[in-house]
């Protein structure tokens, strides 16, 4: 298996004060920031409204994480105010390093609620503007958040738009890129017996205009061991459920076909592999296939892709 390959630094910077808190920036707002504007802007969907000024905005950054603060906002006796989530984990300020107590800033959760924002994600494309609470439940959903690189059996922490992981997973990962809805792909293991936590290279296939992943591992169903192939479509599950695949695998007058809807990858890899989508084979079954002599794993996967109609 090839290891994760290198980060693209999409969302967030680090900042000094990080240095003498120990604290890494989690999910902090993109560099190129909208609310450290103040200009208007075109607003498609959302709530109708104008940026607040660039004051505001930058009282509501957490000088820690760099995130946007939500009520409860504490603040230090002389005024410095961060988050929740940080000051669960610091004991001083971490501007004026006066020892923090127990202070809500209920002046500013006032001023909070009045405004309208923009989302995080305009740099990508949406232009939206709610409500300051709103804002953050849009967020968790927004169709224009990145999405997270789909590769398994190595913990690449690379987020990006589809675009930009695609060429991740060729030049980092060295995936195979096959164009084309139909396949065949064989799949070789000189050790059947050590059927946990075994990985196959990710293969994509580029399809009416999109890229789908195809997996395919051995691991454990209690003390089962089986394994499994599926596919995931690299896009949001709406578009994904445009697409049907079949998966089939057989020999010796035996066959195994499933036929299913690709998963998106907004689901990880885990989530898909756990919740049994897709088609499995006890290893009894797959040694069967491979000829019956239980020393080499050797199975052809064959599969097709297809668009529902609408």
């Amino acid at each position: 298996m090839a290891p994760g390959g290198s980060s693209y630094q999409v969302i967030g910077d680090s900042h000094n004060v990080y240095a003498d808190y120990g604290i890494a920036p989690e999910n902090a707002e993109p560099k190129s920031s909208p609310f450290r504007k103040s200009t208007a802007v075109n607003i498609i969907g959302g709530n109708h409204g104008t940026r607040s000024n660039t004051a505001v905005h930058e009282l509501l950054e957490c000088p820690v994480c760099m995130n946007l603060m939500y009520p409860p906002i504490h603040q230090c006796p002389n005024g410095h105010t961060l988050c929740l989530k940080c000051k669960t984990k610091v004991h001083v300020c971490p501007i004026c390093r006066h020892e923090l107590g127990n202070i809500r800033c209920l002046a500013l959760e006032k001023i909070a609620e009045s405004l309208e924002l923009p989302c995080r994600y305009q740099i990508f494309g949406c232009q939206d503007i709610f409500a300051y609470h709103s804002r953050l439940r849009h967020e968790q959903n927004c169709r224009f958040r990145p999405y997270n690189c789909p590769y398994a059996g190595s913990e690449c922490t690379v987020t990006g738009d589809i675009q930009s992981l695609v060429a991740h997973l060729k030049n980092d990962h060295k995936v195979d890129m096959h164009d084309g809805c139909t396949f065949n792909h064989r799949y070789v293991k000189a050790n059947p017996q050590d059927v946990e936590n075994a990985t196959w290279m990710l293969t994509v296939f580029n399809c009416f205009g999109h890229q789908f992943c195809l997996h395919f591992e051995a691991f454990n169903v209690g003390v089962a061991p089986v394994y499994m192939a599926f596919l995931r479509f690299m896009g949001d599950d709406d578009d994904a459920k445009k697409f049907s695949y079949s998966l089939e695998v057989g020999g010796f007058g035996r066959k195994l076909i499933w036929q299913g809807v690709p998963r998106s990858i907004r689901d990880s890899h885990k989530t898909v592999r756990d919740s049994l989508d897709g088609l499995l084979i006890q290893r009894s079954m797959a040694l069967f296939f491979s000829g019956g002599d239980r020393k080499e794993l050797k199975l052809k996967v064959a599969g097709r892709i297809w668009r529902e109609p609408l």
